[in-house]
């Protein structure tokens, strides 16, 4: 079964209260409740006016998956807190979000911190591994980096 979702996409000043609310919701409940990795998930990035957040909801408007774009110097992006319910993966939601986080950054640089398990889901949109494993919050990730 396909689930529908509607991609959405704002700058961090154009969220409301509630939606800011729903994503930070989601990125707890994943990150820390489910990998049970107590860390400040609050980082004082989520309302930098040169964020975008991007996220695909459900027709009854509920958050099933989000990603956070970061601008860290013109032109050259981080890609972080990709996420998605646990009662929705396996319909490529996070697939679509990261497709449009690559549409939104073109050319220009890029990076993110993979956890391990997942770094072949990355490679798909072009990021390559680069240098070696660390532990984040006790998960191993690896940087990696689509350089066009």
């Amino acid at each position: 079964m396909t689930l529908h979702a509607t991609l959405r996409r704002e700058w961090a000043a154009d969220l409301t209260p509630q939606q800011l609310y729903d994503l930070l919701r989601l990125r707890v409940d994943v990150f820390v409740v489910e990998q049970k990795c107590p860390y400040p998930e609050l980082d004082d990035r989520d309302l930098t006016p040169s964020t975008r957040h991007f996220w695909l909801a459900g027709d009854d408007g509920r958050v099933l998956a989000t990603l956070r774009l970061l601008e860290d110097k013109p032109d050259s992006f981080r890609i972080g807190r990709v996420c998605t319910a646990a009662d929705a993966r396996g319909n490529g939601l996070s697939g679509r979000l990261m497709e449009a986080a690559v549409a939104e950054i073109g050319d220009a640089p890029s990076v993110l911190d993979a956890q391990v398990s997942v770094k072949d889901f990355y490679a798909r949109f072009g990021y390559v591994t680069e240098g070696e494993e660390f532990l984040e919050d006790g998960i191993p990730h690896i940087v990696m980096r689509r350089v066009l």
